[in-house]
């Protein structure tokens, strides 16, 4: 298979992630008649062919002449959406963006084929500016790697992992992190309007600050925690506030959160095995 865009891209679920993958395809040139999207919701189907591109609710019949097939439909719907494609998918790339999916639980449920990678994508790749943690089993061959980071990269980040086991960190790093950031978010907010500012004028300035804050660690040569000593000054401002976080541990709860979330995404990925097995 070679490595350029130009594969005929087969989506199982055209929702929000789909449509932003779907969306930076289209911006990169793939045409939009590579693309076919099965998704039984008729207000989806209509958004999507309003840009040109082919739909239908026949699963079987949308992956017949695709290339890569990118299963993004919900975790309980998985096993009624894959049992009847069952040996349908040996010859075609799987890239599944399904939270708590594993492999083997997608690979059991389609008669076993190995071409399949798993992918935790985050929201922000619906502004293209997403960060995507990878993995496949060394059966996926280098080609076929390489195409999932050509599909991916048109929404961001692709990060690639050493082990499947490592997806769960990443669910709790990046799937779940644009939630932490929106919390520090709220959270400043509310502390500019307590502090005597407008709501329009606390917003704009904590989502610029933000947007600063991460610009600035994504282009600097220095690491985050050498940029926060850059801007705190002995006695200062900063000093005092980081003082407050300091004693209220929020560093250590922090990370006591991200494992909660591993745990979870453990949990959630065990749950969904054994549900597909009982069926």
């Amino acid at each position: 298979m070679a490595t350029s865009l130009n594969q005929n891209i087969c989506f199982i679920g055209g929702g929000n992630m789909a449509q932003a993958l779907i969306g930076g395809l289209l911006s990169r040139g793939l045409p939009v008649t590579r693309i076919t999207v099965s998704d039984p919701v008729e207000q989806i189907r209509q958004i999507l062919e309003e840009k040109g591109i082919q739909t239908t609710t026949d699963n079987g019949e949308a992956i017949k002449n695709a290339d890569v097939v990118v299963l993004a439909v919900k975790p309980q719907v998985l096993a009624t959406v894959l049992q009847p494609l069952k040996g349908l998918l040996s010859d075609k790339l799987v890239i599944s963006i399904i939270a708590g999916a594993e492999i083997q639980t997608i690979s059991d449920l389609i008669g076993g084929s190995q071409r399949i990678v798993r992918v935790m994508p985050n929201t922000p790749a619906l502004v293209q500016t997403g960060a995507h943690g990878i993995y496949a089993s060394a059966a996926v061959g280098t080609q076929d790697r390489e195409l999932t980071s050509q599909i991916l990269a048109a929404t961001g980040l692709t990060i690639w992992v050493d082990n499947e086991a490592q997806i769960d960190a990443v669910t709790a790093v990046s799937g779940s992190g644009p939630a932490y950031f929106f919390y520090l978010m709220e959270s400043m907010i509310r502390a500019g309007k307590n502090l005597g500012l407008d709501e329009k004028v606390a917003t704009a300035l904590t989502l610029q600050t933000a947007l600063g804050a991460a610009q600035m660690a994504i282009t600097s040569s220095n690491s985050p925690a050498e940029l926060r000593k850059n801007v705190t000054s002995p006695n200062g401002t900063t000093q005092a506030a980081l003082e407050v976080f300091d004693r209220a541990q929020i560093s250590q709860n922090i990370q006591a959160a991200l494992a909660a979330a591993q745990k979870r995404s453990q949990e959630l990925a065990q749950e969904l095995s054994d549900k597909t097995k009982s069926v």
